[in-house]
């Protein structure tokens, strides 16, 4: 295992931590004032990064993307995590699962999203589960060659700003050992199709600008061609494709916590208090060394995970301890950057406070903290027959 980069992900590095400062840093006050991405600085955003050669960076040359492998991926991912994510959504990372389409799907979703004619979200959450994908209530029922869907989904990423939903539905039961288990399939659902409303969802308090989307299926008819994959095994799909999302997560709180200590070190070096900086009193310096400890242990624990994603090795145990750590790590150490600047530190001239709020959901989506430490237990207990 080797985390010496190479000079392409060097420059790979350099280049998207330029476009981060010079294109995104300067437009998150007003974003963080508005609430709100306008349009046309997004696609402008977008316009920018295919210039840049890095939209659907993530995905296979084969189907007009950058191909990169996990590992340089992951380093993309930690650079633009330094970033207001309701400005890197417009980076342009499509999601993996398009890489299931068929050869029809494949010309008017795969290859438009890859081009940046078009934007995906994801929906699975609902009102009445979250990590359990088998409770979920949203349904398709067969009639003739068509599915009839209702239900709702919400907590929906960037719905707002798709042009199609990858949506996962309960189309039947099957017995188990373990009892009756829904039967899911995935389907792609374009905006505009009747029956199906995209609207506004909740106002949270971590990534202002970066929305939240309620999804609403009433007797929304869809003809069996939309389904992504087989019938019945959305479930094995999300399982193929989505498997290393989680570290993203991972990736981009180590690059906000790297944001977040770069702002703390010079602080505490500069601020005087007693005639002395303070960081010239254990207090703080001991603060200081623990969190470039935890950053550092995070980043590697990524990578790793990473790396054994490119070598095609298990990673589920290894990508759900670099979620985990990553997201608790990230709240640690943006409440002890801000006990360094104290009462600044709340501040809103400074974004301290900000990276404090948006710290909060990481240790809840792709996953909670407690799906975490659930899938990392269940790894070391299961080949003791517990």
């Amino acid at each position: 295992m080797d985390f010496a980069l190479t000079a392409e992900q060097q420059m790979i590095v350099e280049t998207v931590r330029g476009f981060v400062e010079s294109e995104l840093y300067p437009l998150e006050d007003q974003v963080e004032r508005q609430g709100f991405v306008p349009p046309e600085m997004g696609w402008d955003i977008a316009a920018k990064v295919k210039q840049l050669g890095f939209f659907a960076c993530n995905m296979p040359e084969e189907v007009g993307g950058g191909g990169l492998d996990h590992q340089t991926f992951t380093l993309v991912e930690r650079e633009l995590g330094r970033a207001s994510m309701a400005l890197t959504v417009f980076f342009g990372r499509p999601s993996g699962i398009l890489m299931g389409c068929n050869d029809d799907q494949r010309e008017r979703y795969l290859l438009p999203a890859t081009r940046g004619d078009k934007f995906d979200a994801l929906a699975m959450t609902e009102p009445g589960a979250g990590s359990d994908l088998r409770g979920m209530s949203c349904t398709a029922r067969p009639d003739g060659d068509d599915w009839v869907i209702n239900g709702t989904k919400h907590f929906i990423s960037h719905a707002n700003i798709a042009d199609f939903v990858i949506v996962f539905v309960a189309t039947g039961e099957e017995e188990t050992p373990k009892g009756v288990k829904k039967l899911i399939t995935c389907f792609l659902v374009d905006r505009g199709t009747p029956g199906f409303t995209i609207r506004d969802g909740y106002s949270s308090v971590s990534h202002r600008g970066y929305k939240n989307c309620i999804l609403d299926f009433d007797d929304c008819r869809l003809p069996s061609a939309q389904i992504l994959g087989e019938l019945h095994k959305g479930f094995e799909l999300a399982n193929a494709w989505l498997y290393g999302t989680r570290l993203t997560v991972a990736a981009s709180c180590v690059g906000r916590a790297r944001r977040v200590f770069d702002l703390a070190v010079p602080y505490a070096a500069e601020r005087h208090q007693f005639g002395k900086p303070i960081g010239a009193n254990q207090g703080v310096s001991f603060k200081l060394a623990d969190m470039i400890t935890e950053i550092d242990a995070a980043d590697y624990l990524t990578l790793a995970a990473a790396w054994r994603l490119d070598q095609g090795l298990p990673a589920n145990r290894e990508i759900a301890s670099a979620k985990l750590y990553a997201s608790e790590m990230l709240s640690r150490v943006t409440d002890e950057a801000i006990q360094i600047h104290g009462g600044m530190g709340l501040m809103d001239d400074l974004p301290l406070a900000r990276f404090w709020r948006d710290a909060r959901v990481e240790r809840i989506w792709d996953g909670t903290s407690e799906i975490q430490r659930h899938i990392i237990s269940r790894d070391l207990l299961r080949p003791f027959g517990a």
